[in-house]
């Protein structure tokens, strides 16, 4: 292979068999549960990276099922998300991501830089109740209930919400171990068709783990759960701050 076919083919590693195929990655019928409890400041602030600033005390917990999205599959996924704001502008930092698919696992790291690990989330509908579940392993990491389509949601508000900012902390190591990218990355999803969205109660429990460590952002009351139904584009970010050049 000449150095030109390498340059040409290097879209994702390993370089004759990419983990993924290039973008941009559309989903269809993605649903979420997310969840927005009441945490710990001081343990936001410990894991809150600069310049992103923690304004309130609150996580947002997010269950989401991906049954049809273009390079990545079928595939579920849940992590938390801690609203901040940067430069004046309110968004989400994305602080833990668990799933069980290869491809956006390896994609999300080595695009846009999303903390994904492999585990084995759940989320489904059991008689009148949405069910969702977080387990590494055999252990049970988070579990998250609410009631199914109980109360209609705001959809201009949760709209809204969709179509805020995110930020993610992108890190790429040198071959002898130091940090080669330590880069703080934006992006939006795009191009949304929201479908439904609901309300009602719900409930959600984090429990200890050494690897899966949700429950270091305790849940001290949960405040609000939406429970939606969207398509979607997970648009391709651009790097906002450089960590090495500080």
């Amino acid at each position: 292979m000449k150095i030109a076919d390498v340059r040409r083919s290097a879209v994702s590693m390993p370089l004759t068999s990419p983990s993924y195929p290039t973008g941009p990655y559309r989903f269809f019928d993605r649903e979420y549960l997310i969840i927005t409890y009441r945490t710990d400041i001081e343990a936001l602030r410990a894991v809150v990276p600069e310049p992103l600033e923690v304004t309130e005390p609150i996580v947002k917990y997010e269950f989401i099922r991906m049954p049809d999205s273009t390079g990545f599959g079928d595939y579920t996924e849940t992590g938390q998300v801690i609203p901040v704001t940067f430069e004046g502008r309110a968004g989400g930092y994305v602080h833990s991501m668990y799933l069980d698919d290869e491809a956006p696992i390896a994609g999300g790291r080595e695009i846009w830089g999303f903390p994904k690990k492999l585990a084995k989330p759940t989320f489904k509908v059991e008689s009148d109740v949405l069910v969702a579940s977080l387990h590494y392993g055999s252990v049970l990491c988070a579990s998250g209930t609410m009631g199914y389509k109980f109360k209609k949601a705001d959809h201009d508000a949760v709209l809204k919400s969709l179509l805020s900012p995110s930020w993610l902390i992108k890190i790429i190591p040198h071959v002898d171990g130091t940090t080669r990218i330590c880069e703080l990355v934006e992006y939006y999803l795009e191009d949304i068709e929201l479908k439904e969205a609901w309300t009602g109660p719900a409930a959600l429990g984090l429990f200890p783990h050494a690897i899966a460590d949700v429950y270091k952002l305790p849940v001290l009351e949960v405040l609000s759960a939406v429970h939606l139904k969207a398509d979607l584009t997970l648009g391709l970010g651009k790097v906002v701050h450089d960590y090495m050049q500080d």
